[in-house]
């Protein structure tokens, strides 16, 4: 019988998502990577307890996450039941639909036939009655925003979801969607995009400033490069790492070309007293527009480190110069 930490709120940094009634942890965890057929389930299950151990409420998803698609949903939907029923009123889950998942036309994209259908399968292999957070995973070019965001609608006024989220938008097709969800009286909080020291996308295509502006929050994944902004390959590559595991994502070529950048990034950490990591995390974290960081693990430990990044998120001028610079 798993009995969590009872000083597990004691230390977690917990920032207002937007302008909504809800808060999500400085450091949430997501379940892109390592909760799949290929994972070991044992350590999915004290990775998923490490993190509510130590404030963690929050756990990401989306229904193609794996491999293969759907199963990192059904771990984590067994990992609930046999270890996190009795506390789920304190979890935040959060779960997406978007990108390919099954055969045919209904079953990609944007669609209200493909969102709804997505999002009732999630459900079922999570074991779940609703999730906390639904997000449309994509924009798409070829369905009507009105028909999308009324998707969502449905979903939140179903019971299914409470609040809904948008991923990997721009900052006008964001806006758009905004005054749609409005008009709806959807409760939209949140969006979910790319960011890191390495990756300035929401910077250039207007998501990060609008948000702010509008009065929504953000959620960071790939705050790491894929692992790149760790001390994992300082050295070179290891035999375990994912890239030698599962080269999905990131690229031995890719390492290569950025590792002086990398080595120059870990001496500034260094002078923080950071690991790489810590300081990419707390560079994420620096200023108000971001709400929580998605951290990705393949064992406990890793997110023991990674939240210690919460315990110093200010960066003078200079540092900052220098880590553009980089």
């Amino acid at each position: 019988m798993y009995n969590p930490d009872t000083k597990r709120y004691d230390n977690m940094i917990y920032n207002r998502c937007g302008n909504s009634g809800l808060k999500l942890p400085a450091v949430s965890l997501g379940l892109w990577h390592n909760f799949g057929d290929t994972g070991n389930y044992e350590n999915m299950v004290q990775m998923c307890q490490t993190a509510f151990d130590n404030g963690i409420t929050h756990f990401d998803l989306a229904n193609n996450y794996g491999p293969a698609p759907g199963s990192a949903e059904i771990n984590f939907g067994k990992i609930i039941k046999e270890n996190f029923s009795a506390y789920r009123d304190e979890l935040i889950i959060s779960t997406k639909a978007g990108y390919d998942m099954w055969p045919g036309p209904y079953g990609n994209w944007g669609s209200r036939k493909y969102l709804i259908s997505s999002l009732d399968q999630s459900l079922q292999r999570m074991r779940l009655d609703y999730v906390d957070i639904f997000y449309h995973h994509r924009m798409d070019p070829e369905t009507p925003l009105e028909e999308t965001m009324g998707a969502l609608s449905q979903i939140v006024h179903s019971g299914k979801a409470l609040y809904v989220g948008l991923s990997n938008y721009d900052g006008p097709t964001l806006e758009k969607a905004t005054k749609i969800l409005d008009e709806l009286k959807v409760p939209f909080i949140i969006n979910q995009n790319r960011y890191s020291i390495f990756d300035r996308t929401i910077e250039k295509n207007g998501l990060k400033q609008k948000a702010k502006e509008l009065k929504k929050g953000i959620i960071c994944f790939s705050p790491l490069a894929q692992g790149m902004l760790t001390d994992r390959y300082l050295e070179g590559i290891p035999e375990d790492s994912r890239i030698r595991t599962d080269g999905r994502f990131l690229k031995e070529s890719t390492v290569d070309e950025n590792i002086s950048r990398v080595r120059a990034l870990n001496e500034i950490a260094k002078g923080r007293g950071q690991t790489l990591a810590e300081m990419a995390l707390a560079w994420v974290l620096k200023d108000d527009y971001v709400t929580s960081v998605l951290v990705g693990a393949s064992r406990p430990a890793q997110i023991l480190d990674n939240i210690k990044a919460i315990e110093n998120t200010t960066f003078t001028e200079d540092e900052l110069r220098q880590i553009d610079s980089i």
